[in-house]
């Protein structure tokens, strides 16, 4: 019983509510490749690890050194953190984050070894992005950068870095392709900084939500999600397939979200966020679908 229970912590320290963030995008990579003839499983399955592993190891580094920042407290709104709750040792979590990342490190091995060497600098840049989102001497989420570091490597460099793996080549579908589903994984962290934007602001934790405020980061979310719908209506337009306009099956519930983000604060955003990583998944699923078929 008492593994057992040590066996459920670390699936809470793994927060696997986020873990659509690291599927989504491999699964759009690997359509946008099928749809050029070029899918490959083996690579494409290792893609997938390699991104869940990664994101994992991003959540323990957050658990982590916002523990050690002093960014976490008992006034935290979000879901228990195992470091400041006492639940998991630091220095348990600093070794399984570090186990993480060699793992990730490893299967970007494998990778390189079949996608060539600039694989070695996206799993470089990746590693250390991960690192830096809230450890080192800049944290990113601090300075107002952890959106854009979550829109560039679990949208860009996730989708295109799937499909070069595969392909051999980037192709400009498949740029266009990873920004409706790093637009939506976005989406998930601003209802995150949303949520924490008191508690962030008092650690001296300047999100980009401290910085625009309540009112504009609600805007920030609704743009997000927007753009992510326009995107496959600019692609049917412009290849005169309907059947990529598949996501737009998720809309009524993407407009749900954005009713609820305008009237709920506080702890009731931790369902925000759920369903926002929901919605990054289905869409993304529907959208690679629709990318194959197509």
């Amino acid at each position: 019983m008492q593994n057992q229970s040590k066996f459920l912590l670390w699936v809470q320290a793994a927060r696997p509510k986020t873990l659509p963030a690291a599927v989504a995008p491999v699964a759009v990579g690997s359509a946008v490749a099928f749809a050029d003839g070029k899918f490959v499983f083996w690579p494409a399955v290792a893609c997938l690890v390699c991104a869940i592993v990664l994101q994992i190891a991003v959540n323990f580094a957050n658990d982590y050194f916002d523990f050690k920042s002093n960014v976490d407290s008992e006034e935290r709104l979000g879901p228990v953190r195992v470091t400041q709750s006492g639940l998991i040792p630091p220095m348990e979590v600093k070794r399984a984050m570090i186990f993480l990342l060699f793992f990730a490190g490893l299967l970007f091995l494998y990778l390189v070894s079949v996608g060539g060497v600039w694989i070695i600098l996206i799993g470089g840049a990746s590693v250390l992005a991960a690192l830096a989102y809230s450890g080192g001497p800049y944290p990113l989420a601090s300075h107002g950068l952890g959106e854009l570091f979550v829109f560039i490597f679990f949208g860009l460099v996730a989708v295109c870095g799937t499909y070069f793996i595969q392909a051999g080549e980037l192709s400009r579908m498949a740029v266009l392709a990873a920004v409706p589903p790093g637009l939506l994984i976005t989406a998930i962290m601003v209802v995150n900084n949303l949520r924490d934007r008191e508690t962030d602001k008092k650690a001296g934790k300047n999100t980009l939500a401290v910085i625009l405020g309540y009112k504009w980061t609600v805007r920030e979310y609704i743009l997000l999600v927007a753009i992510s719908y326009l995107i496959p209506v600019a692609i049917a337009f412009g290849s005169k397939s309907i059947v990529i306009c598949l996501p737009l099956l998720t809309l009524p519930y993407g407009l749900s979200l954005v009713r609820e983000i305008q009237r709920e604060q506080g702890r009731a955003l931790n369902e925000t966020l759920a369903k926002t990583a929901k919605l990054s998944l289905i869409y993304s699923l529907l959208f690679a679908v629709g990318l194959m078929v197509s």
